[in-house]
This record gives structure tokens, sequence and C-alpha cells, in this order.
């Protein structure tokens, strides 16, 4: 099979479509007929070597966590899943490429398009473990930093059905966006305690950052000083300044996930996908990613 490979780490240049081996499944997995592949800021970390605790084995390695697509083989011990079955979830191969191994897939309702699929796992149990992790409760007010974002934009939508009151950063040109979300916005940068403060008189009760862009401290002003209830998913001065710092890596809750496909399936969850590539153009895309400026998922078709 032609999949996305990368033989040492670098830029997106390191990225290139050539000839590898097809996957089979083991004990316990599935292999997807990857009909789409999400693409993470994840991916472009581990690719330029920035996070070599999550780095490939060995390479020549395929990069991508998550995609949706039909199950075309079964391994031994697989009762839950059918040759046949269209599913969406973490694959444990890479996902840039036509066939791709998982263990933890959740199934893809019929009227959820192969794009959105792939993207929805991350973005979903990201933000839920984040608001989990605060103990969000009804009632509440939330800052949440880069709202508009993929991951940003599907937290504040938890949020909100949580009852929380949500005020979200991100660039007057996403304003009305995040109100469309049910969030209040403000613009981020210099002067942000000030125009929170006017909206949230009363202050905020706990404070997500997806965005990673410096405002952990204003952050913990807001919060009167404390790093209690303030996590980032995105931050790498979390440590130094005493927050927390929420990476995953733990189970994956697919029944939760599930759900999450189903109310994107009926509309009541928008996990916006601002771009499709073809596979070819991995590089591309990772180089869009890395700007950090798009407001949803962007996603590789390898067919």
């Amino acid at each position: 099979m032609k999949a996305i490979v990368y033989e040492e780490y670098g830029g997106p240049e390191v990225l290139r479509l050539k000839e590898t081996e097809e996957p089979h499944p083991g004990p316990g997995q599935v292999r997807l007929k990857v009909m789409a592949a999400a693409v993470n800021p994840l991916d472009y970390k581990i690719r330029s070597g920035w996070m070599p605790q999550m780095g490939p084995a060995a390479f020549p390695a395929i990069p991508g966590v998550e995609a949706a697509g039909v199950v075309d083989e079964v391994g031994d011990g697989v009762t839950d899943v059918s040759v046949g079955d269209e599913v969406l979830g973490w694959t444990d191969t890479g996902a840039y490429a036509p066939y791709a191994l998982a263990t933890d897939v959740a199934p893809k309702p019929a009227g959820l398009d192969w794009e959105t699929a792939a993207a929805l796992p991350v973005a979903t149990e990201t933000s839920a473990r984040v608001l989990d992790l605060l103990g969000l409760k009804e009632g509440e007010t939330l800052l949440l930093h880069g709202a508009a974002g993929a991951v940003g934009g599907v937290g504040v939508q938890l949020a909100v059905a949580r009852g929380a009151t949500v005020i979200g950063t991100a660039s007057p040109a996403n304003h009305d966006y995040l109100r469309s979300l049910g969030a209040i916005p403000v613009a981020y940068g210099e002067g942000l305690a000030d125009r929170v403060r006017a909206v949230a008189p009363k202050g905020v009760d706990a404070v997500y950052d997806a965005a990673g862009q410096g405002a952990l401290p204003v952050s913990i002003e807001l919060r009167g000083g404390t790093t209690d209830r303030v996590v980032t998913i995105a931050d790498p001065a979390a440590a130094d300044l005493g927050v927390t710092f929420s990476a995953g890596g733990g189970g994956r809750p697919m029944e939760a996930i599930a759900d999450y496909a189903r109310l994107a399936a009926e509309g009541r969850l928008r996990v916006p996908v601002v771009r499709s590539f073809p596979l070819a153009d991995a590089a591309e895309a990772h180089e869009q990613s890395e700007t950090g400026h798009s407001r949803g998922k962007l996603v590789l078709r390898p067919w």
C-alpha cells in the first residue's frame, strides 16, 4: 500500500508518500479500510521530535492517531465488531494510510459523514476529560482559551450542555461562531483580564486552556492567584507554573464516543472540518495545522 511515512524527525517536508507493507490484525485488533484520517497538533509535535516519549518505536513511521473506516479484517478474540462495520476511533498503527489497525473503535452512525467521524474521537475525549478534571458543574463559569479551535469548540458545546456559562477567547473574526456555539466571546491578547472581568464580574470558576499560547499567567490571575481548577492541554509552561497538564493516555471511553457520534449525526454536536486533503498532500495539511489558526479539523482522504 502507499502510505505517508517519515524516516527522521523534522518539518513537514519529511513526510513522503511511499510504498509500505499492509498491516494485518493481531488478537483483539481490527483492520480498517481508512476512509478519512484526522490531522491533530499531536501529529506534527511527534513528527518534529518534540515529544520523544510518544515518538515511533522505529523508522520509517506512519503518522496519525484517529480515523474512520470500514472493517475489512478481524483479529482473534474480537466479537463485537464484524467485517463490513463502519467505525471510528484510535489507530494502533498510523492513520495516514489506506489501511490501519485499531483496538478502540465505536460504531459510525449512518448519517455521519466520514470526515466528521474521523475528526470526532480526539476532540470529544479530550474536552470531556478536561471538564471532568475541572469538576465543572451547572451554574459555574468556565474560561476557555482557544475556543474556536476544533477541540475548544467541542469543549464549549460540552460545557454549555453541562449548564455552565462559557467565556471563550478567540480572534474577533471568530466571535460570531462562538456565539453560535453558546459562548460569550472575548478577544485574546493584552487586556484580556479586564475583558473577562467585564463579562464575568463575579469571577471564573475554572479555566480550560486548549490554545497553549501563554495564557496561563492571566488565567491564574483570574482564578484569584490559585492554580486550582486550571488545566491546559497545550502549554509546556504548565509544570513551571504549577498548572495541571492533561495529556490523556488513559482508558478510552468508547461508549461515550459512540454517544457523541450519535449526537453529531443528529446535528446536536458540531465537529467542524475546515478542509479535506488528498493523502499525498499530508505535508501541506501539517503546514496548515502548525499555524494554529484552523477553526475546525483538517482531514486526509486515502481513497
